[in-house]
């Protein structure tokens, strides 16, 4: 089951002329709405991305490839995201990494077999005060995405039962 439509050079097209009239600083709006709504942004769109704010490829690539959030292939449905940041390290984030791992098989930046969930390494959830922390995103998330902290014994568990349903 996945939640993003399929990608369309018709459909990104109306994206992109719908926040376009705001010039340069629509992209990073533009990006996120592209990945919200295809799950990715697709290396068709970045040509026309650049046309409609007239900027180079280059430039719209950059954006692409230096924030992590944005991505250019599409990610599995349920994204469990654990964050790898100081504060989460010095609390225990190797050990929640590895119950992870025991539990789903999957180490950071691995997807399952089925492609229905994915495990990624974050650098800061803002929750440092609640360390260890992670993120569990997708379908069948209330809200769509639930934020962990404190995680280890019986709240790590229950958040992994959630992210492998």
């Amino acid at each position: 089951m996945t939640r993003y439509d399929s990608w369309t050079p018709e459909k990104g097209a109306l994206i992109i002329g719908d926040m376009a009239a705001e010039g340069r600083t629509a992209l990073l709006p533009i990006l996120h709405e592209i990945q919200a709504s295809f799950g990715h942004v697709p290396d068709e769109a970045v040509p026309m991305i650049a046309e409609a704010l007239n900027l180079t490829r280059a430039d719209v690539h950059g954006v692409v490839s230096f924030y992590h959030d944005f991505r250019e292939t599409p990610v599995a449905p349920r994204v469990l995201k654990l964050c790898r940041a100081e504060a989460c390290q010095a609390a225990g984030a190797d050990q929640v990494a590895r119950r992870v791992a025991e539990r789903t098989g999957l180490a950071c930046g691995e997807t399952s077999a089925d492609g229905a969930l994915a495990v990624e390494a974050v650098y800061c959830l803002g929750l440092c005060a609640t360390a260890p922390s992670a993120m569990l995103e997708g379908p069948g998330v209330e809200g769509g995405r639930r934020l962990g902290a404190r995680l280890g014994g019986p709240r790590l568990e229950r958040l992994i039962d959630e992210a492998v349903r």
